[in-house]
C-alpha cells in the first residue's frame, strides 16, 4: 500500500470500530467490553505495522581479497645432475676425480 493511503484507512477503520462497538451497557455481561478491547488492540497493531517504515537492507562492506600466491609447479622427481668430485688418498691429497650424482 502507498504511504499516503495507509493513515486515512487506519483512521477510518478505528472510527468505524468505535462507532460500531457503541451499545448500551449491561451490568450482567463483560464479554462485549473484552471483545471490543481485544479488537481495538488488534486493529491498532495492524495500523501501527502498516504505518511503520519497512526495514532497510544494508549491503556488507567490500572486502579486499589478496591475489593467490604463486606456487612453483610440482615436480614428481628430484632435480639431479652429475658433478665431478675429488678423490683423496689416505694422506688427504687429491689423486683424481669421480663422477657423483647430486640431487636437490
Amino acid at each position: 500500500m502507498n504511504k499516503p493511503l495507509v493513515l486515512p484507512v487506519a483512521v477510518l477503520a478505528l472510527g468505524a470500530l468505535t462507532l460500531g462497538a457503541a451499545a448500551p451497557a449491561q451490568a450482567d455481561s463483560a464479554g462485549a467490553a473484552i471483545a471490543a478491547g481485544i479488537g481495538g488492540f488488534a486493529l491498532g497493531a495492524m495500523a501501527g505495522a502498516a504505518v511503520a517504515a519497512p526495514p532497510v537492507y544494508a549491503a556488507p562492506r567490500p572486502v579486499y581479497v589478496a591475489p593467490a600466491p604463486v606456487v612453483m609447479p610440482y615436480r614428481p622427481y628430484p632435480h639431479c645432475w652429475t658433478e665431478e668430485r675429488p678423490v683423496f688418498d689416505e694422506y688427504g691429497e687429491v689423486i683424481g676425480t669421480h663422477p657423483r650424482r647430486v640431487c636437490h
